[in-house]
């Protein structure tokens, strides 16, 4: 079975530097300490209101990136704005995202089918200039089916939901998105898209969801941002990796039975 790739999530780290202003914490430098520790690659989510990473930071995070040889992965609003600045900094991976201003983060995935002109203008021009879409979509089958048909390489499904209704205690809705998840993730495979999953992923969750045998990448950063806190972020992030190959081990471990 492949193993899954880990993409962090700086933000939040930029979140803390700009509660206070000034440069520090620097998202640049935590960026290179989650590579050190293991992450695959690393994601940014510029917001139209700055609210935490700048433009600024998608420069220099870019400019690391190539230097490592690790993918950014360059989150965004489908806006005109954003589009501009990922034609400029050309990043390896564009993450289209919904975005209101006054949600405290993403609160559900982009409705492509909804928005299938413009959402699918923006993945060809992405495509040609090289740079790899990817739609922060729900495990919807209409959803998944207009990324398909946009042809865009790459879906992310929305964890979210699943994860808010397992912290509260809602069983029984919680299996019923984990089912969706499972379905989604089947139907995108076979579609032709990679899978990539992410949004509220903590330990348990991340091992558990690590078990869906076509997901190949899940990006995770508020959670380990407050775990480093605690612990730091070399060993938050190292794990992280664990749970995730475990995930992964034990559903490898339970089809060769």
């Amino acid at each position: 079975m492949t193993r899954i790739r880990l993409g962090v999530n700086i933000d939040h780290v930029a979140t803390v530097r700009n509660a206070r202003g000034g440069e520090w914490p620097d998202p640049v430098r935590a960026a290179e300490l989650a590579v050190a520790a293991g992450a695959d690659g690393v994601t940014a989510h510029l917001r139209e209101d700055r609210r935490h990473i700048r433009d600024a930071d998608i420069e220099a995070l870019n400019a690391l990136c190539r230097r490592l040889s690790k993918p950014l992965n360059f989150e965004m609003a489908v806006t005109d704005e954003m589009r501009e600045i990922g034609l400029r900094i050309l990043p390896h991976a564009a993450c289209l995202v919904p975005e209101r201003r006054e949600e405290r983060t993403t609160e559900g995935g982009l409705d492509a089918a909804g928005q299938h002109n413009r959402v699918a203008a923006l993945v060809r021009e992405f495509n040609a200039a090289g740079i790899r879409s990817s739609l922060f979509i729900e495990a919807n089958p209409t959803q998944i089916r207009a990324a398909a048909d946009m042809q865009a390489p790459v879906v992310e499904l929305h964890t979210g939901a699943w994860c808010d209704a397992l912290a509260e205690g809602r069983t029984e809705e919680a299996a019923a998105i984990w089912e969706q998840l499972q379905a989604g993730a089947h139907l995108a495979d076979d579609l032709g898209l990679e899978v990539h999953a992410g949004h509220g992923l903590t330990f348990d969750t991340a091992r558990a969801i690590a078990a869906i045998p076509q997901i190949r990448e899940l990006n995770i950063g508020h959670f380990l941002i407050g775990e480093a806190i605690f612990t730091g972020l070399g060993p938050a992030i190292a794990r992280m990796r664990q749970s995730i190959d475990e995930g992964r081990a034990a559903f490898d471990h339970r089809h060769r039975l």
